[in-house]
């Protein structure tokens, strides 16, 4: 986004202009953006020609899904739902990984019966389930073993998942107690090793202290994995200090890495094919003052974006209409749900704003409309596509209708 004659534009796009014809609140994102960062993430590790599988929670729309697809993603899923967006945008099973701890019979059975190429298995029981079921079919199933390599990616302790506190993958013990029960199987074929440490990582570092660890366990446990799944968690910069990830550090990690293993990488990225891609478009309602605050009072609210009542997680707020004239104020920029958690951000020396002014919130490609709900009863936001002047509705706005 940017500023042409003082007014935000998406690609060609005016954010009034928008608002004008699809209303708020509205989940606007620039296919330019997408196109950008996937042909970015590619040139960055293109070395090892890597199967990239985009991570469906992320983003859970079929029409943004289906433009990945043109440029030959996968998707990593982690529910029956996600396999079946993800088939349903045209992405080959071959190129379909499903994780997660907890996957029913049904998921299981489903994602057999449908020859994806892995089934990233996090237990001892999941193993033996799809073991049983794969019997049961006649099938010899390729599964992948998620291992906890016990590293802090430094990053929100609610997006931490590679350490021995945290619920995913088995440790070392229970890694090598599989490779040797099952190497020799009817039914499965270990086929990957898999890992993923956090989300929203900017340093390089704990990438390669994992890298270090699955060095060590490849060469001890002496087996050859044809695929070894790094996960995603390649952050991005929701604000302008943030440091950026260095691709190319982590880069030759991985090449020299696969100097000693002969296995095809996968990567699982979300937040950093998405994240910057969207804003959520919103009109404030109201301005109030309570004691020494104003609440900047919005038609969009946590239902619609949940992350900074979830995590405090920070997204920028742009006006639509930029002005020089700063405010004295501190503006309180939040939703009417019934939560005082409902808020997105505080800001003092904002420029002066008004009640029906526009705002944009910032990188909510990323975990926005994938973690939005009903709550209030508050019907979903309308999905937007810019490309160029042209828009395009991706997913039409919710009616009070369709749930109540």
């Amino acid at each position: 986004m940017k500023y042409i004659n003082k007014k935000l534009t998406i690609e060609k796009v005016s954010l009034r202009n928008i608002t004008r014809r699809y209303k708020t609140p509205a989940y606007c994102y620039s296919y330019d953006r997408l196109e950008k960062n996937i042909i970015n993430f590619k040139k960055n590790f293109n070395s090892f020609n890597p199967l990239i599988c985009f991570s469906i929670k992320s983003n859970t729309n079929v029409n943004l899904i289906k433009e990945m697809k043109k440029f030959g993603l996968g998707a990593d899923v982690v529910s029956m739902g996600e396999l079946m967006i993800a088939l349903k945008a045209g992405i080959q099973p071959k190129k379909i990984v499903f994780s997660g701890v907890g996957k029913t019979s049904n998921e299981i059975s489903y994602a057999i019966d449908k020859k994806i190429l892995l089934i990233n298995a996090e237990s001892k029981s999941e193993i033996s389930e799809i073991a049983r079921i794969a019997k049961l079919k006649k099938k010899r199933v390729h599964i992948g073993i998620r291992l906890n390599p016990n590293t802090d990616a430094n990053t929100l302790s609610q997006i931490s998942t590679g350490k021995k506190e945290n619920k995913f993958g088995v440790d070392e013990k229970t890694l090598f107690d599989i490779i040797n029960y099952y190497k020799n199987s009817k039914n499965i074929e270990l086929k990957c090793l898999s890992v993923h440490i956090g989300s929203q990582i900017l340093n390089h570092k704990p990438y390669e202290k994992m890298l270090k660890v699955l060095n060590r366990i490849i060469k001890k446990v002496n087996y050859q994995f044809e695929f070894i799944d790094l996960g995603g968690g390649m952050g991005i910069s929701y604000e302008d200090n943030n440091k950026m990830l260095d691709y190319k550090k982590y880069n030759t990690a991985i090449k020299n890495f696969l100097k000693y293993h002969k296995s095809k990488i996968i990567f699982e990225p979300g937040r950093s094919i998405v994240g910057n891609t969207g804003c959520l478009i919103s009109q404030i309602i109201y301005i109030k003052k309570n004691g020494r605050k104003n609440f900047v009072i919005l038609d969009a609210a946590m239902n619609d974006m949940m992350r900074p009542a979830l995590y405090g997680a920070y997204h920028k707020i742009l006006p639509s209409l930029k002005s020089n004239k700063k405010s004295k104020k501190s503006y309180e920029f939040v939703g009417p749900i019934c939560e005082t958690t409902d808020k997105f951000i505080s800001i003092r020396g904002y420029q002066e704003l008004k009640e029906k002014d526009f705002i944009a919130i910032c990188d909510v490609g990323a975990y926005g409309m994938s973690l939005s709900s009903n709550y209030n009863l508050r019907p979903k936001a309308i999905e937007l596509l810019v490309k160029g002047s042209k828009i395009k509705v991706i997913r039409k706005r919710q009616k009070h209708k369709d749930f109540i």
